[in-house]
């Protein structure tokens, strides 16, 4: 039996990193790539990083209630679609859905059993540092990830799990923990050992 998980946190905290990290060291752990009306940043490919698709497309499969979740993030539309998701699950692979508090809320609805987990920074002036240097944004737009984080951080307690990434390494390891974990809670292992537990409760 397959997990879903969900990883948000405001932008700058590393998420995206971490993400790619986590895929890379875990095996059966997959990132269902989500659908976004923004344009794609330099070196991101379409159908990897994003499905990359117009207002009127992304429109279209929303109306037909093919997402699980989505949200407007500043000026651009993303979600997640319902099928990949569940396609996923069923050929057993842990499934991440790197998205927003408002997506993770959503998809609480139609999956209450996902486990979700929220990054901060260290500090808000950490944050800072680490949005001026990515050198992808203007002071203006800076200033507005800024007030969105700490609008977004408020959200932190609907979450089950709290990663503060001070440093990668560290972060990530954290977050390695929680998934190995989940493979041994009780409906888990339950469901993986059925023929050895009825051998010790007869």
């Amino acid at each position: 039996m397959a997990n879903l998980f969900v990883i948000a946190a405001p932008s700058g905290c590393g998420k995206t990193s971490l993400v790619k990290a986590l895929i890379a060291q875990t095996d059966d752990l997959c990132v269902s790539v989500s659908h976004t009306t923004r344009n794609a940043r330099p070196g991101e490919i379409h159908g990897e990083n994003y499905f990359f698709v117009s207002k009127e497309a992304f429109d279209k499969i929303n109306k037909e209630n093919g997402f699980i979740e989505s949200a407007q993030v500043f000026d651009n539309y993303y979600g997640s679609a319902k099928k990949t998701v569940e396609d996923l699950l069923a050929d057993d692979k842990d499934v991440i859905l790197e998205i927003d508090w408002q997506g993770a809320r959503q998809v609480k609805k139609s999956f209450p059993e996902v486990v979700s987990i929220f990054i901060v920074p260290p500090s808000i002036e950490a944050l800072r540092e680490r949005l001026t240097g990515r050198g992808q944004d203007d002071s203006s737009i800076i200033e507005r990830r800024m007030r969105d984080a700490v609008s977004e951080t408020q959200h932190y307690d609907e979450f089950d799990y709290l990663v503060i990434n001070n440093d990668f390494e560290t972060a990530l390891q954290d977050i390695l923990t929680i998934i190995h974990a989940q493979k041994f809670n009780i409906k888990q292992q339950s469901n993986r050992h059925q023929a050895l537990l009825k051998t010790l409760i007869k």
